[in-house]
């Protein structure tokens, strides 16, 4: 291992930039109005001595939180990725700064984000959902701003380009998971390493036979037993692809083979991942099910942050169970692993083609196995993936498009001419 590159994530070093004053860290919030940034709004107004919040970013489609955001924060800019919804946004931040308080400055656009990404601040927290989250981590590593990472998706997608950027100790990820093994990690050196253990509540279906998976239903997969999550994700842990596009993120952030990262079924969701050592030893990270722990270890590192997230109760018994992984039941894992070794655009059909199927199944158009088998299919007809130093954000969108395309015409929801149509006007 040790002749081997040095990982993205890195929790004996810390990225310092440049130009960056002492005194509150500067942040920059992307997706404030989502999960992640609502959470992290809060920790940073829980600690007001050790964070200052220059700048937001959100979809648009909650203004009203947004603003409120911006004046408790009083931060400099606010962006919107949908133009819009500008008019709304003006009138909710009149409605929370008085006459002569001044207002922030507004961006907006598709590019807002990404603009906001490369803005004067010490650490950018992508908490964006999807791929689109992409060219705001570019721009944040390219600005050399520390990057605390939840947006998953844009390092999945865009894994080669993120790793040509990335400094040593400039990502620090916000992953429950992938938080576990950074501060596991902590304990040895790469070289003492023997394994990366992810761990998988198991979801709604956890114990189910593939037979037993054929009817259920929506309203069955957004059951989730442990976390409260969107819709995608949520049926993302019932098919455990959320378990097998974190294995990828491993395998990026922590450069362990894929053939040394395992996942273990914990439905408890206490233990959020494992590191294994030569000498036999297992260091497990544990806290109860929050994201407020992890969000504090992105935004704070190396710094913890004094009682960021809730702790066990140690007066009061409880049971810690761990499974084996139903491969068969649950093929997501494999074929994420299948997608990582062949790297290039192959993650990005893997998880285009998956989100059009999580929305053909919501909408009642494809079963809950057929979800996988459409992702298969896409990523077989895929082939040789584009890869390589000459692979590009528009090589990763290019692959995307034809890949939602044709998950969406295998799953009954347009036509092949629809389609083909549709890739035709992506790539004008």
């Amino acid at each position: 291992m040790s002749d081997s590159p040095a990982p993205l994530a890195d929790p004996h070093l810390v990225f310092d930039p440049v130009s960056i004053e002492d005194g509150a860290r500067e942040l920059a919030i992307l997706g404030s109005t989502g999960s992640i940034g609502t959470q992290a709004v809060d920790l940073v107004l829980r600690n007001p001595d050790r964070f200052q919040v220059t700048a937001l970013s959100a979809n648009g489609g909650r203004v009203g939180l947004l603003a409120e955001q911006a004046h408790r924060l009083k931060v400099r800019t606010v962006a919107v990725a949908q133009e819009a919804a500008v008019p709304a946004l003006r009138e909710a931040l009149a409605a929370q700064y008085e006459g002569s308080e001044p207002l922030p400055e507004i961006l907006a656009g598709p590019d807002a984000a990404t603009e906001v990404a490369a803005s004067a601040c010490h650490t950018v927290l992508n908490g964006i959902t999807g791929s689109i989250g992409l060219a705001p981590t570019l721009a944040a590593l390219e600005a050399g701003r520390t990057l605390a990472l939840a947006n998953k998706e844009s390092l999945i997608v865009g894994g080669p380009l993120v790793k040509a950027l990335a400094k040593p100790g400039q990502i620090i990820p916000v992953d429950s998971e992938h938080a576990a093994l950074f501060q596991a990690l902590a304990a040895g050196t790469r070289a003492d390493v023997r394994k990366l253990v992810v761990t998988a509540s198991g979801g709604p279906f956890r114990g189910r036979t593939k037979a037993e998976l054929a009817d259920v239903k929506p309203e069955d997969a957004l059951a989730h037993p442990t976390w409260a999550m969107g819709p995608v994700i949520t049926v993302n842990s019932a098919t455990l692809v959320n378990k097998g596009l974190e294995v990828i993120e491993a395998h990026l952030l922590y450069d362990i083979p894929f053939d040394r990262i395992e996942v273990v079924v914990h439905p408890q969701s206490y233990v959020h991942s494992m590191v294994e050592f030569t000498d036999g030893s297992t260091l497990a990270q544990a806290t109860p099910p929050d994201m407020s722990g992890p969000i504090a270890i992105g935004i704070g590192w190396p710094e913890r942050i004094p009682d960021a997230a809730p702790a066990f109760d140690w007066t009061k018994a409880s049971s810690w169970e761990f499974f084996p992984l139903d491969t068969e039941a649950f093929p997501s894992v494999g074929l994420a692993r299948h997608v990582g070794e062949l790297a290039g655009t192959a993650p990005a059909v893997f998880n285009a083609a998956n989100e059009e199927c999580v929305e053909a199944f919501l909408k009642g158009s494809l079963p809950f196995n057929g979800i996988m088998e459409t992702v298969t299919e896409v990523v077989a007809e895929h082939g040789t993936p584009r890869s390589g130093t000459s692979l590009t954000v528009a090589d990763v969108l290019d692959a995307e498009t034809w890949a939602r395309a044709r998950a969406r015409e295998l799953a009954g929801l347009t036509s092949r001419t629809e389609n083909n149509q549709a890739t035709a006007e992506a790539r004008a």
